[in-house]
């Protein structure tokens, strides 16, 4: 494995109490679940080796350790994102840490605008697939047969029993929950109304700047993955209004709970985690 995802996961795992379980990756607005967490361990990303920085709004860039659903999990509270400048390899370097700490299971997060034009703000969506318009693979490169393959089967890559256990718990806690296609952008320009059009043709749902190079990574190592988006604006066209950030964030602190709640019950009751 390679040596500075080895040394990276040895500094995290001499200030953890227990081999994690489950990762977590908070995306904007959302990073409150982490303050649910038991017996807490804060590890600012500045204090681990080789990683990267996260600037970007509403992410605190720190993991976070403890459990949670009465689970061992280590949450990602703020992601690396492409339209920061940083690389793909760095993007995915936390999820290879991961991986090397033990995790078996990555829950991801996001904020995405809403292309389905039934879909509402505050809406959460379990994302079922993706399409990859960020212009590059975080797999291009060397690969490192350790952590998996030259050509990584991408069939499978959001976990078929992991997304039935998220519809069942949403019913059982009456949560609505859309199914759909998310599609990532580079950023940090919104889209274009004329893209929308274009997305929503190719099949997207929601769109949005992450995720994406997350669970390819995760797949290319064998972690299973489930994945959620929060609609927290409509994409550029579908309403007559411009798009900010601040929405973005405001509409995340006030549906985030809706999401953690669903968070914990899956933690709490999925078996295939």
């Amino acid at each position: 494995m390679n040596q500075f995802v080895c040394e990276a996961a040895d500094a995290v795992r001499a200030r953890l109490c227990e081999t994690p379980q489950v990762g977590l990756i908070l995306g904007s607005g959302l990073g409150g679940i982490a303050e649910k967490i038991e017996q807490p361990v804060f590890i600012p990303y500045g204090e681990i080796p080789h990683f990267a920085q996260s600037t970007a709004p509403g992410h605190v860039g720190r993991f976070v350790a403890g459990r949670l659903g009465g689970r061992a999990v280590l949450c990602m509270q703020g992601r690396l994102h492409f339209y920061e400048g940083h690389a793909m390899r760095d993007i995915i370097f936390p999820v290879r840490v991961m991986k090397a700490l033990g995790v078996k299971s990555l829950v991801v997060t996001n904020a995405a605008g809403g292309v389905n034009t039934s879909f509402r703000v505050g809406d959460l969506m379990l994302i079922d697939d993706h399409i990859n318009l960020m212009g590059q693979n975080p797999l291009v490169g060397p690969n490192d047969a350790e952590l998996g393959p030259r050509f990584c089967d991408m069939t499978y890559a959001y976990t078929p029993a992991l997304r039935k256990a998220a519809l069942d718990a949403a019913a059982r806690l009456g949560v609505p929950l859309q199914r759909g296609v998310y599609l990532a952008c580079s950023g940090p320009s919104f889209e274009t109304p004329a893209e929308i059009r274009a997305f929503r043709t190719l099949g997207a749902d929601a769109v949005g700047m992450s995720t994406v190079p997350e669970v390819i990574a995760a797949s290319h190592c064998g972690l299973q993955v489930l994945a959620f988006s929060l609609i927290t604006n409509m994409a550029a066209g579908v309403l007559d209004q411009p798009l900010t950030e601040e929405e973005v964030i405001e509409i995340g602190a006030k549906k985030g709970a809706q999401l953690q709640a669903l968070i914990l019950e899956i933690l709490r009751t999925c078996e295939a985690l």
